[in-house]
């Protein structure tokens, strides 16, 4: 019997460069409902919103779809979700989807390999995609969070820093051609009864290190099975410039 689907957008109000983003008017729609109308396309058991804000929950609920209160006090989207995940019983079996709420035009074919990579292979508690870096200052960009992986893609670390390092191709600025270099997407996929022992679990040193959830989760055991992504992931929304962009592949589209 296959697992249920359920997908979580972890929505909070706050944000460093557009302060109540999910809220933000993007060609007449706010931006968590472009990213709900996404998410929609996955068939999924169960679809809500997670928010640290009564705004986004009204306005999520006056759209016609479910949101819940969380806590303001969550280290990362994950914790969010692993509060959800425990108020809402979901069987330890349940596949659990973080749709990220500011990324719209993720392409429904990567969350389905998402679900798949996790539903396939049962040693892992997240799946999670990346996609090649192509470039060295791709790869030294610390907003890059890289992956290295072992030969049966399961994670081995994440890290700001360019990894694996070549001693050869490093100094002369330039990627090493026989190493395939991954950006790590931030999309995953967890089961429900992972979540439910992360929320026990306090932010690690590696984590607060790096600021990057997942080495929590790692730092404990857990395993990560990460894929190479079907299809390229559009750029977030993080800036003005970014919705500037949206707006125009919006535009293209109708």
């Amino acid at each position: 019997m296959k697992p249920n689907i359920v997908i979580c957008l972890p929505a909070r109000y706050q944000s460093t460069r557009l302060p109540g983003k999910p809220l933000l008017e993007i060609a007449g729609k706010p931006l968590i409902i472009w990213a709900l109308e996404s998410a929609a396309k996955i068939n999924a058991k169960q679809m809500i919103v997670a928010t640290d804000d009564e705004r986004i929950k009204k306005l999520v609920e006056v759209s016609g779809y479910q949101a819940i209160m969380t806590s303001h006090n969550h280290h990362s989207g994950t914790d969010r979700i692993a509060e959800v995940a425990n108020m809402m019983e979901w069987s330890d079996d349940t596949i659990v989807v973080n749709y990220q709420g500011d990324e719209p035009m993720t392409p429904k074919v990567n969350i389905e390999q998402l679900i798949a990579a996790l539903r396939d292979n049962p040693q892992a508690s997240i799946a999670t995609l990346y996609q090649a870096i192509n470039n060295y200052q791709d790869l030294i960009n610390p907003n890059n969070v890289k992956l290295v992986s072992d030969e049966s893609d399961y994670a081995l670390y994440f890290s700001r820093s360019a990894i694996p390092h070549s001693r050869k191709h490093f100094p002369l600025q330039q990627l090493d051609q026989n190493i395939n270099y991954k950006h790590h997407i931030g999309l995953y996929a967890y089961r429900a009864s992972f979540l439910k022992s992360f929320s026990q679990l306090k932010p690690t040193k590696l984590e607060d290190t790096e600021s990057l959830e997942q080495l929590r989760a790692m730092s404990h055991g857990f395993r990560i099975i990460a894929k190479c992504a079907k299809q390229t992931m559009p750029h977030g929304i993080d800036t003005k410039e970014d919705i500037i962009r949206f707006e125009k592949l919006l535009s293209i589209q109708t």
